[in-house]
């Protein structure tokens, strides 16, 4: 009797962990800080990957929504301050239309920033990896593509600013 009540409950305590670890919702970056590899599709129709990216400077990923008033209030920020943060590159990521980012990156002059890309995540990688709950949800990366912080409501220049230029 002893050895089926100790059997069920090595079988109880080992079925209770495989569940546990399958209902894991810690998000992904927090368990793998470095540079997330995705995919955007940009309103010319073309793709932009991680591997594209510059090397050897800060990468800001924004996951945004062209109708969110916060986001919008972001994106005007950073064209304000694009000449203290050029050292940096951005890539704006929605789940909206392509047309939609592309009416977006018009309206607040993004289109024509050489640092930024304006994409849609088709297979919506991005905000599951970083369990994004609010928009604009930032995640800021250093030159070694390590993370260095996320915002989970904006950031702004003033919160910015010191992560990529370390002032």
């Amino acid at each position: 009797m002893q050895k089926i009540i100790l059997a069920f409950l090595l079988l109880f305590v080992s079925h209770s962990f495989v569940n546990a670890q399958a209902y894991d919702t810690t998000a992904q970056y927090k368990k793998h800080p470095g540079l997330p590899v995705f995919q955007i599709l940009q309103s010319d129709s073309t793709w932009f990957t991680d591997a594209q990216l510059p090397k050897d400077r800060p990468i800001v990923i924004i996951y945004f929504s062209p109708e969110c008033g916060h986001c919008q209030t972001e994106a005007e920020d950073l064209v304000k301050h694009m000449e203290q943060l050029k050292s940096a590159f951005f890539v704006m990521v929605s789940f909206h239309s392509p047309a939609d980012i592309g009416k977006f990156a018009e309206k607040y002059k993004l289109a024509n920033l050489d640092n930024v890309r304006l994409g849609r995540d088709v297979q919506y990688y991005l905000p599951t990896f970083y369990h994004v709950q609010y928009t604009p949800f930032i995640a800021v990366y250093d030159k070694k593509r390590q993370l260095l912080k996320t915002f989970e409501m904006g950031a702004g220049f003033e919160k910015l600013n010191p992560l990529i230029n370390g002032k």
